[in-house]
């Protein structure tokens, strides 16, 4: 049998029971299905095994973002270091566990699923490393001096997960279409800041992801966008913003015709949905700052159908 006809019948690595395996993946279409609003109709369109596969990596990002993130039960900067300083050994020890070095780590369900999918589809560990040094970035209040930093920033937190994702889908064209997906993860992560600019800028979070010289050749202050103040200048610095995000989605506009046939809808879908919301906001920038832009789950739903369809 190939890995991935392995992973379908529920074959788990050594150590790992067929049924822990099981258990495992349940665990992380939950977390999937929970947290995942943009992303969750379109990986209901993907196969087995590549699906839970995909659920595997989305509830890895999930759970290593709330370890930066979150510090709603008083968690303080060294408590949230050292989880994540954790959290990178168990990487390091299930990736070299999906090698065959080593057992996968035990006490928390996610290890399992996340070994598997890194052994089947043979995802690179440097993805991995670079997620995680994004979310070490997150855990100081972020300030960005140029599109440079605001670039890597992007690629760490988002472009990473694009380029994982296209070892489960499945591809062609070699770094080309490797580049491709860092592009696409881009504009998704762009999509994201403009989303939530008001909310990341506002206190306790005190975040700005704009670079410092595209605010101060705008005249914005980071207080107007914490403020959410919808001023002339605050406008044309998101409609700048939107432009660039339109050029990533732009130059990755044929990835989906480089990637096996059953991954075409997924990533269409997805890309629809974040595209949606990056067009909402272009509408009407003033109202997107001041209330974050969702599109329903009728309009999900629609896009998910509009692309099975397609295919």
């Amino acid at each position: 049998m190939t890995a991935t006809s392995q992973s379908a019948v529920g074959v788990a690595g050594p150590g790992v029971s067929a049924e822990t395996l099981a258990k495992s993946r349940d665990f992380c279409r939950d977390v999937t299905r929970r947290e995942a609003r943009n992303f969750y109709y379109g990986l209901k369109l993907l196969p087995e095994p590549k699906r839970s596969a995909m659920y595997a990596l989305y509830a890895y990002m999930r759970l290593v973002d709330d370890i930066a993130d979150d510090d709603t039960h008083g968690r303080t900067l060294e408590q949230r270091t050292r989880d994540l300083d954790q959290w990178e050994e168990l990487t390091r020890a299930a990736i070299a566990a999906a090698g065959g070095e080593g057992a996968v780590p035990a006490g928390h369900p996610l290890w399992p699923a996340f070994a598997a999918m890194v052994r089947d589809y043979r995802v690179p560990a440097k993805v991995f490393e670079d997620m995680i040094a994004g979310q070490r970035q997150d855990l100081m209040p972020v300030a960005i001096p140029d599109f440079a930093a605001m670039h890597e920033y992007c690629y760490r937190v988002a472009s990473v997960v694009g380029v994982a994702s296209l070892y489960v889908f499945g591809f062609r064209g070699g770094e080309e279409t490797l580049k491709m997906g860092v592009d696409r993860g881009i504009a998704f992560q762009l999509t994201n800041i403009l989303r939530d600019l008001g909310e990341d800028a506002a206190p306790p979070r005190r975040r700005c992801y704009i670079p410092a010289d595209e605010l101060a050749h705008f005249g914005v202050h980071p207080e107007d966008l914490a403020q959410r103040r919808a001023t002339p200048e605050v406008v044309a610095l998101m409609r700048y913003q939107i432009e660039r995000a339109r050029g990533f989605y732009e130059k990755s506009a044929v990835l989906e015709s480089r990637l096996e046939e059953d991954a075409r809808p997924t990533l269409s879908a997805m890309t629809a949905i974040y595209r949606g919301i990056l067009e909402k906001m272009a509408r009407d920038p003033a109202r997107a700052l001041q209330r974050r832009v969702r599109l329903s789950g009728w309009a999900k739903m629609g896009i998910a159908w509009r692309a099975m369809r397609r295919r």
